[in-house]
């Protein structure tokens, strides 16, 4: 984390909406230590003005790490339904009210896509569904992100909610996991909104790519290309064209 403020601000400075902040417990997720802790947070926030989101991979987090990042300056928090369970409207609404941000809801592949169903409504400003490694692939301690081609489907029918819900154009539908420059348009046909990129912005074949090099900037700048013509291709200001779904 010692180039992370010059990396934030070159990802800003090429043109990134947001940033995405996997907020671990170490309970949860066991696939790796507890990372994103509000130590990084505070440190990314002293380094951009774009928004912040913080995905949640807890078991129930409290209303008190809420008001913490809150308090940090993150502008969505996103929910886990596999761990939140009868709580998560309540945490919406105090999110969304008390604490005057945007709140969310994502789910590992494997949850089923209904489970999302009851929480298209608008007080949720984002839906995602995060791609793992394949349910017959063995567990081997690494990340578990290899893109299953069930997601393009996976994520086609989570957009037909948001749509039959009249509520496209206010949640975004964000595929989170395995994206890259060669898959992202078959997701934006399928009605992706917001996509989560990390290795593609921030690695290379050589490593972790440096500020002050212009790798970040070119990452960038060659999944902009690409989203940019889908979205063209695909998309118009109210969403998905007609036909499309």
């Amino acid at each position: 984390y010692a180039v992370l403020g010059a990396q934030v601000r070159e990802l800003e400075a090429a043109g990134v909406d947001w940033l995405h902040i996997e907020v671990r417990d170490g309970k949860y997720m066991d696939f790796g230590m507890p990372r994103g802790g509000f130590d990084i947070i505070e440190g990314v926030r002293a380094s951009t003005g774009l928004e912040i989101e913080a995905q949640l991979q807890m078991v129930r987090p409290s209303f008190d790490v809420f008001r913490q990042l809150a308090d940090l300056g993150v502008d969505l928090i996103t929910l886990p339904l596999e761990t939140m369970g009868e709580l998560t409207m309540q945490a919406v609404s105090f999110i969304v009210d008390v604490l005057g941000i945007k709140a969310g809801v994502w789910a590992w592949q494997g949850t089923p896509i209904n489970a999302f169903e009851q929480y298209i409504q608008p007080y949720i400003s984002i839906v995602e569904y995060e791609s793992r490694a394949y349910f017959w692939a063995k567990e081997t301690g690494k990340s578990p992100h290899t893109m299953d081609p069930i997601m393009v489907e996976n994520i086609r029918r989570l957009h037909g909610m948001v749509k039959e819900a009249g509520l496209e154009g206010e949640i975004d539908v964000m595929e989170d996991g395995g994206l890259n420059a060669g898959n992202v348009a078959e997701f934006i046909a399928a009605g992706m909104s917001v996509g989560e990129f990390s290795s593609p912005l921030l690695k290379g074949p050589n490593g972790k790519l440096q500020p002050e090099t212009g790798e970040i900037g070119a990452a960038v700048e060659k999944l902009r290309v690409v989203m940019d013509e889908a979205s063209k291709a695909y998309r118009n200001e109210d969403g998905l064209k007609n036909g499309q779904c």
